[in-house]
């Protein structure tokens, strides 16, 4: 969340930024008078406390002069003052609480370098590698469910009978495809990043430090009975990895990895192309994190941007990176790069990657903090992540750009030592 207290000093400031975002600052407006408010009773509360503490000493002095009814009304008047302090303290509890609320719901603010823009439109083309809209021939121009179906590596009436619509089924060759992509997503960030298999099922709490809950609450799966969520991508448990936690300086910036099973509803996807692997409810993803210090940052997001793409390279896929505008990022975004993967079947570009830097805004959620080395009080991390891999859509441009006219699909060799011995998938 934004650093509340901003709303104080820097009001109109905030108001600009999220006005980038096309944000309506109503919200910003409603947090700084539940601010206003809860100062105004923690200050009441305070200052009642102090008369309570001065009526106790006046209580002592008075039974020490055997003054009994002067002790029994400065007594009385002390048990009145703690009934108004406890009102007060529900009152301010009350106000604290509403706020947190407002802020969690309020995005994070966008970076100055951040391009303007409102939509998707306005997103800037940084560069586009390996793309020739003549070089792709007949048989690539043919969609990745017609080629999983074609060679049986991809059933999707199997899964939707398991599980319903947009639940895929890989078979055969296809599910060692799967693997194979994140054992390279892996294998190639392992000289940085310490390997996690965390939990799949999250607390509330650890959905909240990443923004995903409150605002993304109709997108997730949610398990009533035992109030666990399933995640939506790694991000959600690795930035949770250090709630509540003030590291060191010197440990900075700690990077991890980890390969799971992702899970959306998509419920904001109606009217989208959801055919293939387009738009799916579950899938696997390798994601990639770093805490740093503020300083650390732009060159943790570069190198976080670098390696993503360096998968896309080695695979042999045409890419294009884009740096999304402000009104495009992600509501806990400061900054953030796509990467999207060209699928000549389905003549689609398709987002395979969104490498971003959060700022402080995720670590204020999650209370994650560090020790400065130079001394001083403990500071908030910065917090930026990537997909070094995400399966589905890379799985799809990869069956669709090396297809062969006889509809085989020839595999890159990054992936020969994953692939037991297979080459080509016929």
């Amino acid at each position: 969340m934004i650093d509340g207290r901003r709303l104080r000093s820097e009001l109109d400031v905030l108001k600009q930024a999220l006005g980038r975002r096309g944000v309506d600052a109503s919200e910003l407006d409603k947090a700084a008078a539940l601010d206003e408010r809860w100062r105004l009773l923690t200050s009441r509360q305070e200052a009642t406390r102090a008369q309570i503490k001065a009526r106790s000493r006046e209580v002592g002095e008075a039974r020490k002069r055997g003054d009994t009814a002067a002790a029994e009304t400065q007594a009385a008047e002390s048990r009145r003052l703690g009934e108004e302090e406890k009102a007060l303290a529900a009152e301010a509890e009350g106000a604290s609480s509403e706020l947190r609320d407002v802020l969690l719901r309020i995005p994070n603010l966008p970076s100055p370098d951040a391009p303007d823009g409102l939509t998707e439109h306005d997103n800037v083309i940084v560069r586009v590698e390996g793309y020739d809209a003549g070089a792709y021939g007949p048989h690539q121009r043919v969609p990745h469910w017609e080629v999983g179906a074609q060679l049986g590596i991809l059933d999707l009436p199997a899964g939707a009978k398991l599980s319903g619509s947009m639940f895929p089924l890989y078979r055969d060759a296809g599910a060692a495809l799967v693997r194979a992509l994140c054992q390279l997503a892996l294998d190639r960030n392992a000289d940085a990043f310490e390997e996690i298999r965390p939990p799949q099922l999250v607390r509330t709490e650890t959905m909240v430090s990443t923004g995903h809950l409150p605002k993304f609450e109709d997108d997730a799966y949610h398990i009533e009975r035992d109030d666990l969520w399933a995640v939506p991508t790694a991000e959600v448990p690795l930035t949770s990895l250090a709630r509540d936690e003030i590291l060191d300086e010197a440990n900075l910036p700690w990077r991890l990895m980890a390969h799971t099973s992702c899970f959306r509803r998509e419920a904001g996807s109606a009217g989208r192309d959801t055919r293939g692997l387009l738009r799916v409810h579950e899938f696997d993803k390798v994601e990639i994190l770093a805490y740093a210090t503020p300083e650390q940052a732009q060159a943790v997001h570069e190198d976080l941007l670098a390696r993503a793409v360096g998968s896309l390279r080695a695979l042999g896929l045409a890419y294009r990176v884009l740096d999304l505008c402000a009104g495009d990022l992600g509501g806990s975004s400061a900054r953030t790069f796509d990467l999207e993967v060209y699928a000549p079947g389905c003549d689609l570009w398709l987002e395979a990657s969104s490498v971003s830097w959060f700022s402080d805004y995720q670590a204020r959620r999650a209370n994650v903090r560090y020790r400065p080395a130079a001394g001083g009080p403990p500071a908030f991390v910065h917090t930026l992540n990537g997909s070094a891999l995400a399966v589905p859509r890379v799985w799809a441009a990869l069956v669709e750009t090396y297809r062969q006219p006889d509809g085989s699909v020839a595999l890159p060799s990054a992936l020969h030592p994953y692939m037991r011995g297979l080459t080509r998938i016929a």
